[in-house]
């Protein structure tokens, strides 16, 4: 995995829209890990969760740069470059 800056990174980091996975708490659902989307705040659940709103929140939006809001990560991936953001 390379790390390296991206042009996808915004200037301004949105925070947190939400405690946890907007999609998942409004089904009554549950995610394994929590994504900020660094452009807008949405928050979505990761890959590993079952429902994915990180990714699908990309998709839909092309919102390319999620950041991980567990506590002890501190990291950002871009979906255009597939790749982990420095």
């Amino acid at each position: 995995m390379s790390v390296y800056p991206c042009s996808h990174v915004p200037n301004v980091i949105v925070p947190p829209t939400s405690a946890g996975c907007e999609e998942c708490l409004a089904m009554g659902d549950e995610w394994v890990h929590l994504r900020l989307c660094v452009h807008c705040g949405h928050v979505g659940c990761c890959d590993s969760s079952k429902n994915r709103h990180a990714s699908r929140h990309y998709a839909s939006t092309g919102h390319a740069v999620i950041a991980s809001l567990e506590r002890d990560e501190d990291w950002m991936w871009c979906f255009a470059h597939n790749s982990q953001v420095g």
